[in-house]
């Protein structure tokens, strides 16, 4: 092969791979650099921003307290004008004022309330709760603000009949679902069918559908007895002796936002005077 062709050869494969080096950085995929030690990529996303993180943000990002509740004299009913009032309901106003946020009350199914919390379907539960192995286990407690305990609630006339645990069985009870009470007639293996709320339980009750109910100490105080819409029922024996919290997603900063609060209007005297309005003054705990 003479000198010429050599040549020609030689160009032919040196623009071959040119072309083919220019199709490479033109059209092909190009590797993306990999970042530095503690360096992130330019295009990364990241998951999760702090404010997402933060549930008292959340909240004051969207504007609203959204408290879970079921109707509860004296923690959380209504008024003649269908204003949501109540120990617990007036101190979810008090809190919501010092997030800079408008509260609203929802109904809600108490067997459901962890769901409802972790679906943000509501922020907190608000409504005389029990601080009981399900909440510390499955949401963040507040420090407890009330005591309480579930009573067996049924009607006058009979009351002397049933003045301890033993003389209950053979009783049908009425209980709310998912609560405290609920927990106490499994406990003491007593007949028991599960209602919506605990005044579903006290009507149960007043009409003779069931024997006999449990509920919270401060709710019978408030609902039975002279002077009541239940003026023929009472209460006898004490099933459980237990404290009140707020409930909030796990690990939520909410609850200890609510702690500070709690002390704040403890020290300044709002929560005495709320409890003496409200007729539970022997059972609140003072917040250190």
């Amino acid at each position: 092969m003479n000198t010429k062709k050599l040549g020609a050869l030689a160009l032919a494969l040196l623009l071959t791979l040119s072309l083919a080096a220019c199709g490479d950085s033109a059209g092909g995929d190009t590797a993306t650099p990999t970042p530095a030690p503690g360096t992130q990529a330019p295009d990364a996303q990241t998951t999760e921003s702090p404010a997402a993180e933060s549930d008292v943000a959340y909240i004051q990002n969207k504007g609203t307290l959204v408290v879970g509740i079921t109707e509860f004299a004296p923690m959380d009913y209504q008024d003649e004008n269908g204003e949501w009032i109540g120990f617990d309901a007036d101190l979810a106003r008090k809190v919501a004022d010092a997030l800079g946020v408008e509260v609203e009350f929802s109904l809600i199914e108490w067997g459901s309330k962890l769901m409802e919390l972790d679906s943000k379907t509501v922020d907190c539960l608000w409504n005389g709760m029990t601080i009981t192995d399900e909440i510390t286990n499955g949401a963040s407690a507040t420090n407890a603000y009330a005591t309480n305990a579930q009573v067996v609630v049924l009607k006058a006339d009979v009351a002397e009949e049933y003045q301890t645990v033993e003389s209950l069985a053979g009783l049908n009870f009425a209980v709310e679902a998912g609560s405290a009470g609920e927990a106490a007639a499994q406990e003491a293996g007593l007949t028991h069918v599960s209602v919506s709320d605990q005044a579903t339980a006290l009507m149960e009750v007043s009409s003779g559908t069931s024997d006999a109910c449990i509920v919270d100490l401060l709710m019978a105080g408030a609902m039975i007895g002279e002077g009541t819409s239940y003026p023929d029922l009472t209460f006898t024996v004490r099933l459980a002796e237990e404290e009140y919290g707020v409930g909030c997603r796990k690990g939520s900063d909410l609850a200890e936002f609510i702690n500070e609060q709690l002390k704040a209007l403890y020290d300044d005297g709002t929560i005495t005077a709320l409890a003496e309005q409200y007729g539970i003054a022997d059972n609140i705990i003072p917040q250190e």
